[in-house]
């Protein structure tokens, strides 16, 4: 028995779809994890509310890989204020960091 070659593409082109589809779950679920993984890494840092020049300079070292990730602006835009700072680190940044990271997660 043969198939009409309709049946065959229209078969093909669902499979097609819900390929497209794994891949863009599979990248959507990458991409939160990484996402995840970064921003507590940062909340780490900050939780206690103390960031001395070494944590300034790690906090400085994951802009980048936060906004990559998409992490929320609450959190990038404070990180990147401590990064650009000079030999301080801005305690209200620091604050706007706890605050995000206590923030519940959207």
């Amino acid at each position: 028995m043969l198939l009409p070659i309709a049946a065959l593409l229209v078969g093909c082109s669902q499979i097609e779809d819900t390929a497209g589809q794994v891949v863009e779950d599979t990248v959507s679920e990458v991409t939160s994890a990484a996402a995840s993984e970064v921003q507590a890494q940062i909340c780490t840092l900050v939780e206690d509310g103390l960031a001395g020049l070494e944590d300034k300079e790690l906090l400085g070292s994951l802009v980048s890989a936060a906004e990559t990730a998409g992490v929320t602006t609450e959190i990038t835009e404070p990180l990147a204020r401590i990064a650009e700072a000079g030999d301080e680190v801005p305690s209200e940044s620091v604050n706007d960091l706890q605050e995000a990271c206590e923030a519940p997660s959207s």
